[in-house]
């Protein structure tokens, strides 16, 4: 997992790491979520991973757009 930036200073997510289809991602209290192209769409997970990279607005964009949308949680 990479440490997620969080260059705006107030993100629940921790930490990420990207998959060729899916993006995993780990919150604040520790529970890791597997989003997949399959659970919230191709387009979703591409922006996902476009803004884990970046450092900015993930946590925001998971709680508007895909928030149940995972294949999992660990």
């Amino acid at each position: 997992m990479v440490t997620y930036r969080n260059s705006g200073g107030d993100s629940n997510v921790r930490a990420f790491e990207i998959g060729g289809d899916s993006i995993t991602v780990q919150f604040g209290d520790g529970s890791i979520y597997v989003y997949t192209y399959q659970s919230a769409g191709r387009d979703n997970i591409e922006r996902m991973k476009a803004l884990a990279i970046a450092g900015r607005g993930l946590n925001s964009f998971i709680m508007r757009y895909v928030k149940m949308a995972y294949a999992s949680k660990r």
